[in-house]
C-alpha cells in the first residue's frame, strides 16, 4: 500500500475507536437506515476538514420530480479578488459516492471545492435520494433533472448552461455513466462537455479478477458492494438495465471521458473493463490507474499525494474539455 495511503488509513482507524459501531444487515430493507447513517457520518467527518476557499458558496433547493431537492454550488475564486468572476461559468454536476446508502453533499464538500478550484468552473453537489428507501432508477433520474435544470435554468446563478460535465465517485461514477447514456438517447436533452467517472461501479457482476483480489480487508469489499446492489437494484434481472451496469450499454456517442481508479480496489476491474470498451467505441478516453491507494482515495486530498495528483489532472482535462465546447 501506498506509505500516504497507510497512514492515513491508520489515522482514520485511530479516530474512529471512540465512536459507535453498526454492522450491515442482512435485508437492506428491514429496518430504517437513519441510524446508520448518522454513524457513518460520523466516522466519514474528518475527511471534510479544510481544501480550498470559495469565493461563493450556497445551497439551492431545486424542484426536480415532484419535490425540492437540495443541491450545494461552488464558485472558486477568479484570482486575488474574494469575488466570484462576473462571467458565466462553466458547471460540473457532481454526484457522491457511498454505495447508493451513504454520503451527501457534505461527506463530498471538500472534493467538489478541490475541482472547483482547480478547474475554474463551478460544482453543483446534488443530494440525491438514497437506497434502500428509493430503487433503481429514481436517483438516475433526479440527477438526469438535475442537469437539465442547469441546462435551462443555471444561467439564473451565473452558470453557463451550454458548458455543463458530469461527474462521480464510486456509485456516484455509475450514475454519471448512466446519465450521460440517458441523455445521449433522449431527445432534446442537453449536450455534455465530459464524464468524470472516479472509481466507478459499471457492471453488477461480483466476481472480476479485482474482486477476487481485494474482497476483503481494503475498505470497501465484496460482501459490501453485494449489500449495495441489492439495497438499490434488488431485482436481478434490472441489473442488466444499461443505465444500472453501464458497461453493458453501447457506449459510442458519449462525450469525452476521464477515468481514475484505485489500485487496491474490488472495482479496479470495472474501470480498465469500461475504459477499454469506451475506446473501442469512439469514446476520446483519458484514463489513470492509481497504484497502491484504495477504493474511496480521492476523500484523503491534501493527505495522501495520489488524491491531490487525480484533482490536479482532472482539473486540467475539465478546462480542456471545456474550452472545447
Amino acid at each position: 500500500m501506498d506509505a500516504d495511503m497507510a497512514a492515513y488509513t491508520e489515522a482514520l482507524a485511530k479516530r474512529a475507536l471512540g465512536l459507535p459501531s453498526f454492522t450491515l444487515p442482512a435485508d437492506p430493507r428491514e429496518k430504517p437506515f437513519d441510524e446508520p447513517r448518522r454513524i457513518n457520518d460520523l466516522q466519514s467527518a474528518p475527511l471534510q476538514d479544510g481544501g480550498p476557499v470559495m469565493a461563493e458558496t450556497r445551497e439551492l433547493w431545486l424542484p426536480i420530480r415532484g419535490r425540492r431537492l437540495l443541491c450545494r454550488l461552488h464558485r472558486p475564486l477568479a484570482g486575488p479578488s474574494p469575488a466570484p468572476s462576473p462571467a458565466p461559468l462553466a458547471c460540473l454536476v457532481y454526484i457522491h459516492g457511498g454505495g447508493w446508502v451513504w454520503g451527501s453533499i457534505d461527506s463530498h464538500d471538500r472534493m467538489a471545492r478541490e475541482y472547483a478550484a482547480a478547474a475554474g468552473c463551478a460544482v453543483l453537489l446534488v443530494d440525491y435520494s438514497l437506497s434502500p428507501e428509493v430503487m433503481f432508477p429514481h436517483a438516475l433520474h433526479e440527477c438526469a433533472d438535475v442537469t437539465r435544470w442547469v441546462a435551462a435554468y443555471g444561467a439564473t446563478y451565473g452558470l453557463d448552461g451550454t458548458r455543463i460535465a458530469v461527474g462521480g465517485d464510486s456509485a456516484g461514477a455509475n450514475l454519471a455513466a448512466g446519465l450521460g447514456l440517458l441523455l445521449r438517447d433522449t431527445p432534446a436533452s442537453p449536450s455534455l462537455c465530459g464524464l468524470l467517472l472516479n472509481y466507478g461501479v459499471y457492471d453488477h457482476r461480483l466476481d472480476t479478477p479485482s474482486y477476487r483480489e481485494f474482497a476483503d480487508g481494503y475498505g470497501l469489499t465484496q460482501a459490501k458492494m453485494d449489500f449495495y446492489w441489492r439495497a438499490y437494484c434488488p431485482d436481478p434481472a434490472a441489473r442488466l438495465n444499461p443505465l444500472a451496469s453501464p458497461l453493458r450499454a453501447e457506449l459510442s456517442g458519449l462525450p469525452p471521458c476521464l477515468l481514475h481508479w484505485a489500485g487496491l480496489d474490488v472495482l479496479a476491474s470495472d474501470s480498465e473493463a469500461m475504459a477499454d470498451k469506451l475506446t473501442a467505441a469512439g469514446v476520446a478516453v483519458e484514463r489513470q490507474l492509481f497504484p497502491g491507494v484504495t477504493h474511496g482515495f480521492l476523500r484523503s486530498c491534501g493527505a495522501v499525494a495520489a488524491a491531490d495528483h487525480s484533482v490536479a489532472l482532472a482539473g486540467d482535462w475539465l478546462r480542456r474539455v471545456f474550452r472545447q465546447a
